[in-house]
């Protein structure tokens, strides 16, 4: 029951590979997700109620059903009816996918909240759809989603912990490793709990960082 310390240069090198996984795994989640939400946001303002409707049932499955589930089909459902990716892919595209429904929500209040004004000083200044949201609307609409935004990439980071399920080894996976075969969970549970903190609080403060400089 007593804590090793001659096993921490042993378990740190592991962690830190794995940890490595995990940031790369919730940048590229992260990507998916801001471009795949800002895509349905867009999306689900068009005219055509077929559309809408058909993108608000996808949306609302997502966020309905838990995320672990959704990894499960795209891992072990998916393949036998398509496509086989590899875990790290899967667990890309998984959360990606889960959170771009998220913030489809948030892009559509930022988008709300740009004040008709600015609307109708763009057809007054004659500029055209591409210029108005490229130089007057998601200029605003990330300086308003910014917070949202920075709290769901926090949870992604979070939730990357599930891609140990299907055999990526990210932190957690590197953890579950080490613990399993040397059981000294509580070294190795120790460290990983210190890593994610160090990490999450990290990201924390950079997101508070740009919400100042942007307000």
């Amino acid at each position: 029951m007593n804590f090793d310390l001659n096993s921490i240069p042993v378990i740190l090198p592991l962690l830190l590979q794995g940890l490595k996984v995990t940031v790369i795994a919730s940048a590229g989640a992260a990507v998916v997700a801001i471009v795949l939400g800002f895509v349905i946001a867009m999306l689900r303002r068009s005219a055509r109620r077929s559309l809408c409707l058909v993108i608000d049932t996808v949306v609302t499955v997502i966020r309905s059903t838990p995320l672990l589930v959704q990894l499960y089909l795209l891992f072990y459902v998916l393949p036998l009816y398509g496509p086989a990716l590899s875990p790290m892919t899967t667990g890309i595209l998984g959360l990606g996918i889960h959170y771009s429904a998220y913030l489809s929500e948030v892009f559509r209040a930022g988008i709300d909240a740009v004040p008709k004004g600015q609307w109708e000083a763009a057809i007054a200044l004659q500029f055209k759809r591409f210029q108005t949201w490229k130089r007057l609307i998601i200029p605003q609409v990330f300086r308003i989603v910014l917070p949202q935004v920075g709290n769901y990439f926090i949870s992604i980071y979070k939730h990357s912990s599930l891609l140990a399920t299907i055999t990526v080894v990210e932190v957690l996976g590197a953890t579950l490793n080490y613990a399993g075969e040397t059981f000294r969970y509580l070294e190795a549970f120790t460290i990983l709990g210190i890593l994610y903190f160090i990490v999450g609080f990290s990201l924390s403060q950079t997101v508070g960082y740009l919400e100042r400089r942007l307000a």
